[in-house]
């Protein structure tokens, strides 16, 4: 049997963050958490591109068309979505995280999902790096682990 599992090794790496700035009080430390991520598993600012759009929405047109130039090897979508009075937020996070579901299926990148979905403001900052820890960091690790999966077996 034959097993495979992706290295913690970023150096080479072409890496795209598309980050949504609504809620740019969170959004913006879950981006400090991705580049920490990123640095510490080896990544050079070179090969970093960071987009930033206006909210969530528009996170996944830029993600397809940065994924369909070819000239990154995977995307760290960020942003949060904080819960309002209306339904809103449910139509937002539905859309976006199918989007990016499709975006990464049909093109054959990797797009690691750091959108916080939260009930409240607190929540959304215990997830941008207090007490939960930073989904931006948990993100960059993930799509460097899958990235170099597909790489090491030949998936690529």
């Amino acid at each position: 049997m034959k097993t495979y599992q992706g290295k913690l090794q970023a150096k080479g790496l072409k890496v795209g963050l598309v980050l949504s700035r609504f809620n740019q009080f969170i959004s913006e430390r879950l981006l400090e958490g991705a580049l920490d991520a990123l640095y510490k598993l080896g990544a050079e600012d070179e090969d970093i591109s960071i987009f930033r759009v206006p909210g969530s929405f528009e996170i996944p047109v830029v993600a397809k068309k940065l994924a369909r130039t070819k000239k990154v090897d995977g995307i760290i979508c960020l942003g949060a979505l904080i819960r309002g009075d209306t339904p809103h937020f449910d139509f937002l996070g539905a859309e976006v995280t199918k989007g990016l579901a499709q975006i990464a299926m049909e093109e054959a990148v990797p797009v690691s999902f750091g959108i916080l979905t939260v009930d409240t403001i607190e929540q959304g900052i215990e997830r941008a790096g207090t007490k939960a820890g930073n989904k931006g960091y948990d993100a960059a690790f993930a799509l460097v682990e899958t990235l170099n999966l597909l790489r090491e077996s030949g998936l690529e």
